[in-house]
């Protein structure tokens, strides 16, 4: 069955109905098999279509993915016009303090006289604030609108599509950055293949996805808000991150967890909200117990966001 609708979550007035989408049933996008199991089934929450979408695993190589999923030509019709990661968040850009912290905890360097493309690049915030800095900077979006936006408000250089992309040369290059967009690409090995080819020699790829080996998904389930359904169309762990890199001619050079104690919260106001609820769930709608389990995650491995830092192969 490609999908299910559960009565008691549709919408009065759904913008999406279950039977004029097409679907696909992709091979195991990491290893090629077609043997899977069911992991989890979930809502389209961030969409309010009222359906429900499926998340396999492979039991040959691990790897967790949305299958059935809608069509490439379907699936922008999930994202909603206020999607968050397409809008711009200009007075975050002003908080000089909290950019140091954030290149500390990503390793670029602090001033920039190099060339770097940021795939899914949203909201442009990121490519703002890199521009500041100095770094000769483009984007890649598949959001028409958010793409017309950010050229026009915001003059950054950036291309609609996806990778690879006809007017990006190899080589052309030092860092290609994806904070949150590997996950939502129906092909992350061929991405990666391009961004490999766009580097230099010496350049550095930066990887930001969730964690589905998380202890936030083992709490949560179907309501952990990092699988955001469908638009989240590959789930990784780090094992499974690490060898699509490895695949695609990257060497990983660290893979850390990222603390997101507003994902924690996120999560457990949506699984309050069920008649299964426990009192954890509703514990951590909290700040304090949210921020301290984000902690334990992360000391412990278990966090729900992670980052890999990947440089390309010789040959």
């Amino acid at each position: 069955m490609p999908y299910l609708l559960k009565d008691d979550l549709a919408p009065k007035s759904p913008t999406i109905g279950p039977h004029d989408i097409r679907w696909e049933e992709p091979d195991c996008l990491l290893c090629g098999r077609r043997n899977w199991q069911t992991l989890v089934e979930a809502p389209d929450v961030q969409g309010g279509t009222g359906l429900w979408f499926a998340v396999v695993q492979c039991l040959e190589c691990g790897l967790c993915f949305t299958n059935p999923r809608p069509t490439a030509s379907w699936l922008e019709q999930f994202y909603p016009k206020d999607y968050r990661p397409h809008l711009s968040k200009p007075a975050r850009r002003r908080r000089w303090p909290w950019l140091h912290f954030w290149q500390d905890r990503h390793g670029i360097p602090w001033h920039g006289l190099g060339r770097l493309l940021d795939f899914g690049c949203g909201g442009g915030d990121f490519l703002c604030r890199m521009r500041d800095l100095g770094w000769q900077v483009t984007g890649v979006d598949a959001s028409h609108s958010t793409v017309r936006r950010l050229q026009r408000d915001l003059g950054l250089h950036v291309l609609h599509g996806t990778l690879p992309h006809p007017d990006l040369e190899a080589g052309s290059f030092d860092v290609v950055t994806m904070w949150h967009s590997l996950e939502h690409v129906p092909d992350p090995r061929a991405v990666l293949l391009e961004a490999r080819r766009l580097l230099t020699p010496d350049g550095k790829l930066y990887v930001a996805v969730p964690n589905i080996d998380s202890l936030a998904f083992r709490i949560f389930g179907p309501h952990w808000f990092a699988l955001d359904l469908p638009r989240h169309l590959v789930h990784f762990s780090p094992q499974t991150l690490q060898f699509l890199l490895e695949q695609a001619g990257f060497r990983v050079v660290s893979m850390r967890m990222q603390r997101r104690s507003a994902w924690i919260r996120h999560s457990a106001r949506l699984a309050a909200r069920q008649p299964e609820a426990t009192w954890w769930h509703r514990l951590l709608r909290g700040h304090l117990c949210s921020r301290g389990a984000a902690l334990y995650s992360v000391l412990t491995g278990q966090s729900d966001c992670m980052t890999a830092v990947a440089v390309p192969l010789e040959g």
